[in-house]
Formats: structure tokens, sequence, C-alpha cells
């Protein structure tokens, strides 16, 4: 394994790594390097995945990494073992580099190998305020040892520090030059101007641009807007806000065409041709019973928006069966594909245009005949035209079987928008809220009660099988062919990909089983 190395930039990030960069960006550069990355260890809340933070630790680089839940972006780098890397300021060493082979990293800690406090205070980073005492938390015993924090604008250093050897009278350099207290134990890199003044707003603060910081300012490379939150307006319009800008764009469902995505979001990351209906049996079924059907507009089933998606060809007894299945139907998704946008977080689909869902109930009594949020006058869509029709928009969720496919796409809910800003309900929020919500919303489109709960049933769905069919978040191939990733099991080593579907007019939501939403469709 090489050694790794990297350059510390104070209120910026330690090399490629960014403050500000995504879980998703992060952890595919780091997948990318096996040999220099060998172990990556997710650490994340069972029950609060997408609120509380998430830790990424590289046990053999000695550095731990800290994300928000929310947006999932790097907050907190902190380097814990300096004889597993080898950290420069200023092109200049902060540590003793280790001892041995050159690129080879001692085995086990050695604390006199760290940053040593005059190292720090006289040549690299000069003199600072006064720091920070952390008491141990063994408060009876006079010789436990407590930390000293030194802060300097984005970056601070651990020092231990005994409880007796702690006055408040006394000034920095006299408390850190006793023998006990030269090295630094780890060192944080952060945005603020100092660890006191950081910490209050670690997990809240808008982060800069990482398109601004200087490590991209020589690259030639043009990096698209990031979307920062998607706004559900019904009736198949959605309005992207793109993040560190004052402007957005709208996805006007059977409007937007292939054309306007690539001026708006640039090109996909890639492009995957439809080429499975293994679910059409459930859509003539719906067709065959059409009379039984209430008079719903276009509330359709989980089943009736389900594309099984998937690149890996699967072989049996019935393959010439399966092909002529395929030839007849081909020429209903000939032209199709989706546009997969991995690092914005969700999938668009390109088809032939198909009628939008009905305009929310809510939001049609409010406007009082003025126009809808985001109509456009102009239909530019024709039948032999394709369209955008579907958006899959994708939540990252720590544990779910999608995990690191696409990065954490945050999005609202406008139509059910009140004027208490705390009552949105958005990517964050547990499904069965956000359920009782819409079902109070569209209850006027259902002609009785039970017709409701009849069309809200779940619809069960295991990730895990090859042959699983596809559904509102759909398969879009590779997930199957992952070996050891992060993106193909849990990180506690379980394998439960079983999620549930449930369909509302407009959307259709996948559901963990936690509660909370793993990726929802707008159609």
């Amino acid at each position: 394994m090489s050694l790794f190395t990297a350059a510390l930039h104070p209120n910026v990030g330690l090399g490629f790594l960014v403050l500000g960069a995504s879980l998703h960006d992060i952890l595919t550069r780091l997948k990318a390097e096996p040999q220099r990355f060998p172990k990556l260890d997710l650490t994340y809340s069972a029950t609060q995945p997408v609120t509380d933070p998430v830790v990424l630790a590289l046990p053999a680089n000695g550095i731990q990494l800290r994300f928000d839940g929310p947006e999932q972006r790097l907050r907190l780098i902190e380097v814990i073992d300096f004889t597993k890397n080898r950290i420069t300021y200023q092109e200049k060493d902060i540590a003793k580099p280790p001892q041995g082979t050159l690129g080879s990293p001692r085995l086990g800690g050695d604390a006199t190998t760290g940053p040593a406090f005059k190292n720090i205070y006289h040549r690299l980073f000069g003199p600072t305020y006064a720091g920070e005492y952390i008491p141990p938390t063994d408060t009876g015993n006079s010789n436990a040892v407590g930390t000293y924090i030194l802060s300097y604008p984005g970056v601070a250093f651990s020092f231990p520090l005994p409880k007796s050897a702690y006055s408040p009278n006394k000034d920095v350099v006299s408390l850190l030059s006793s023998s006990a207290s030269q090295t630094a134990s780890s060192v944080a890199v952060f945005s603020g101007k100092s660890w006191a003044h950081a910490r209050e707003t670690l997990w809240d603060e808008i982060l800069p641009s990482v398109k601004s910081t200087f490590l991209f300012s020589k690259s030639k490379e043009v990096v698209p807007d990031e979307i920062s939150l998607v706004k559900i307006h019904g009736g198949g319009r959605l309005q992207l806000f793109k993040k560190w800008t004052n402007s957005s764009v709208w996805i006007n469902l059977g409007e937007t065409t292939p054309q306007d995505l690539v001026a708006e979001l640039g090109p996909p990351d890639a492009i995957y041709r439809k080429n499975d209906q293994r679910m059409y049996i459930h859509k003539t079924r719906t067709a065959s019973h059409s009379r039984s059907r209430s008079n719903g507009g276009d509330y359709r089933r989980p089943d009736d928006l389900t594309d099984t998606d998937q690149s890996s060809a699967h072989t049996g007894s019935d393959d010439s069966e399966d092909e002529a299945i395929e030839d007849e139907f081909i020429g209903n998704v000939s032209g199709e594909c989706f546009y997969n946008y991995f690092y914005l977080g969700f999938d668009i689909l390109v088809s032939p245009p198909q009628p939008a869902s009905r305009t929310p109930p809510s939001q049609i009594s409010g406007m009082n005949g003025k126009e809808v949020p985001g109509a456009n006058p102009f239909k530019n869509g024709t039948a032999d035209r394709l369209v955008a029709t579907k958006m899959v928009l994708h939540a990252n969720v720590p544990g779910s079987y999608p995990f690191n496919r696409h990065r954490r796409c945050r999005w609202e809910i406008q139509y059910l928008a009140t004027d208490d800003s705390s009552n949105i309900l958005n990517s964050e929020t547990l499904f069965d809220e956000i359920e009782e919500r819409l079902r109070e919303e569209w209850k006027s489109t259902y002609s009785s009660e039970e017709d409701a709960k009849r069309r809200q049933r779940g619809m069960v769905l295991n990730r895990g099988w090859g042959d699983s069919p596809g559904s509102s978040c759909e398969f879009l191939g590779g997930w199957e062919d992952s070996s050891g990733g992060v993106a193909a099991k849990k990180f506690d080593g379980s394998e439960d990909s079983t999620t549930t579907l449930y369909g509302f007019p407009g959307m259709v939501f996948e559901v963990l089983k936690n509660g909370f939403v793993s990726a929802v469709t707008v159609y």
C-alpha cells in the first residue's frame, strides 16, 4: 500500500478531500484507488440515516471524514494517526515522516511522530489566540489527561494535557511546552475562524462552492452547477435549484426536450437504453378491468409505472420465449432511454410524449384561474418527438441497496407546503407523514374510502434479486454486477434489500423498512 500524501489547506481541505464535497463524490474517488485506500468503514444511524451525521473512516490511512446527514457534504476532516500518512503545509511536513521504507507506513501508532508544538507554533502557523481545554471525563483523578485545542482559522490541533498541568492563567506556550504535551494527537480541518466558533454551525453552515476553491481554479474542466433542491409542484412540473446560485430550472414532464436537459444540466453521465417489459402483465390486467376503476383521473398504481431495466443478460430454459416477448414490444420502447445524472442525484426517462399527471386539487383552488407555477403555454412536444416523461430522485440512504449509485438529491413537495416552514414534507420526512398528507390532498379523486385504500397498497420489491422487477426507482443496471462495493450491500454486512412501493397521483415512493424514502419517481 502506498503512503497517503496530501497537502493541508485550512478552511479548504486535505488534498482532494475538499470540504463541501458530497459523500458520493468522495466514496467514488476512494473506491477508484483500492490499493491506496484498501478499507472504508462507514458509520451511520440505522434509525436516522439521513438526519444524523455520517462518518467515513479510512483506518489504513489514519483519516476520518464526517458528513452531515441531510446534504451528505464533507464537514470535518480529522487526521488521527500520523504514522499512516504524510501531511504537508506549504510544502513542509507538519509531522516527522514515518520511519522505514519510503512509501511504507510503520505498523502501530507512535505519538512521537505527531506534529510537535514548537514546529506548529513557531515554524508553520505562527502564534494564535489562547485555545480551549477539554477536561477529562474522570474528574476525580488528578493524573487524568484532558485535551487542549490549539486553533487557527480552518485548522485545529489536539494536544493531550494532564489536568494537573492546566491552568487558565497560563499562556499557551507555557502550557504546551512541557514534555508531556509537545506532540499533537490529531488535527482537524474545518470551515470557520476557530474550532470554538465552527462547531456551533458545523453541520448546517452553507459551505462555499467547491468550484470556487483554488484547488480547481487552474483547471480548464467545466463543472456544471450542482442541484441543491428539487421542488415538486405537481402536474409533472419540477423546479430545480442550482446550489450556490440564485437561479432555478423548470422541467415540465411531457414537454421538456433532451436538448433542453443538456442545455440546462449538461450532458448526462450515462445513457441507458430501455429493453425490458416484464411488468407488462400488470398493465394488461389494468386494461382488462378498466370498468372497475374509479374516476381517479391519472392515478396509477406502482406497477403501472414500472419499468424493469437491467443491463445484465439473464439466461434460462425459456430464453427464446423471453426474446419473442421482447421482439413483440420492441416498437413500444424504441428510442426510449434514461439520462443518468449520477453526480446530480437523479435519472430522467426520455420517451415519446405522455400526458402528465393532473394538477393537485389544492393548487387548482389556490390559483383562482391564474397560471400554475412553471406551466409552459407553448407546447413543444409532438407525437414523434422524445421528451422527458419521468424523473427519478434518489436519496442515497446509507444502508440501502443502491447506496452510492447516485449523489443524494434533496426534494420538497411544494404543493403541500404551508406557511409553517417546519411542516414542509421533504426528503428527510418519514413516509408515514408524507402518506397521511397526500391521502388528504387526493381524497377527492377517489370514488370511496375503500377505493383509496385499495389503490394505496404497497408493492414489495427485492433489489437484491438479479431478475427482480424494476420499480419507480428504475433498475438501471450494474447493481447486480457490483462485487464487494458499497453499492452492493449494506455497510453493516447485511443483504436485506427489500423495499415497498407506494403510489399517488404523479408520484411513486420507494420506502425502506426504517420508514425513510429511498427514491421518488415523478411522472
